[in-house]
């Protein structure tokens, strides 16, 4: 399977375009949006975002399904599809010096350009292993890898395939923190995703965004309509909310709005 994580936007010609160039060069594997609209022009806050969607989304397709009737052998052709790709493009580089990469973290593929985006990534993963990508397609235009050099490399992971290209130690990005203490997304309700991981802040953590107190709530329902609040979200970062509201909106949040633990 392979994930596609970009700032290219829902609309406009250009994811289409990876979508076609993934169905011509790994005709049967199913190449899923995990996200267009990742923070543009930001390896760093996409980087956060990008670690924590992965973690979320890739132990959802790896956790056992209902029972059912035994499933067939996989064909052979099926075997070599085991691991998951996600080509992920915020390149504001594009066409530039900086390296195309191929990161192998924890089981899993990411392909990308070597700007920090998956500095995240590499921090988290048990184990990490690089390569540049040496490979060039006959055809490369300056301003689109994503089509031209991206995809046709993560169909092939996809596929089974090595990596094509040699080892490399991937551009790390040593002052990045950790943990960002920043919003790093804001969805179509207007939640403001941060860059904290809900699991390291205490229970009773109280966040300060946007001028306001924020305190903790299990979920929309447990506070009243119109009432501000952080909660720990599906891929496990602490997102405030305002129940039947944008808290975008409310308290003025946008991408790299600081947020701080009270």
């Amino acid at each position: 399977m392979i994930f596609l994580f970009t700032d290219f936007g829902a609309s406009g010609p250009y994811v289409g375009q990876m979508r076609a160039v993934l169905a011509a060069n790994a005709p049967g594997v199913p190449a899923v949006e995990l996200l267009s609209d990742a923070p543009a022009f930001d390896p760093r806050a996409a980087g956060h975002l990008l670690a924590a969607l992965a973690e979320g989304v890739l132990a959802a397709v790896r956790a056992p399904g209902p029972p059912g009737p035994a499933a067939r052998p996989p064909t052979a052709a099926e075997g070599a599809v085991f691991r998951p790709v996600l080509l992920c493009v915020v390149d504001p580089g594009v066409g530039t010096e900086r390296r195309p990469l191929a990161v192998l973290a924890d089981g899993a593929w990411y392909v990308g350009p070597d700007n920090g985006l998956f500095e995240p990534v590499l921090r988290r993963a048990a184990r990490a292993e690089a390569w540049e990508i040496a490979w060039r397609p006959a055809a490369l235009s300056a301003s689109f890898h994503g089509r031209d050099l991206f995809a046709p490399v993560a169909a092939s992971l996809a596929q089974g395939h090595p990596p094509p290209g040699v080892p490399v130690e991937p551009l790390r990005r040593p002052d990045w923190p950790d943990e960002a203490a920043e919003v790093i997304y804001v969805d179509p309700y207007g939640n403001a995703m941060t860059g904290l991981r809900a699991a390291l802040l205490p229970a009773d953590a109280v966040l300060e965004a946007g001028g306001r107190r924020l305190a903790r709530a299990r979920t929309f329902g447990d506070v009243p309509p119109g009432e501000a609040f952080w909660y720990a979200n599906s891929c496990g970062l602490a997102e405030v909310a305002v129940n039947r509201g944008r808290a975008d909106r409310v308290l003025g949040l946008e991408v790299r709005t600081p947020v701080r633990v009270a």
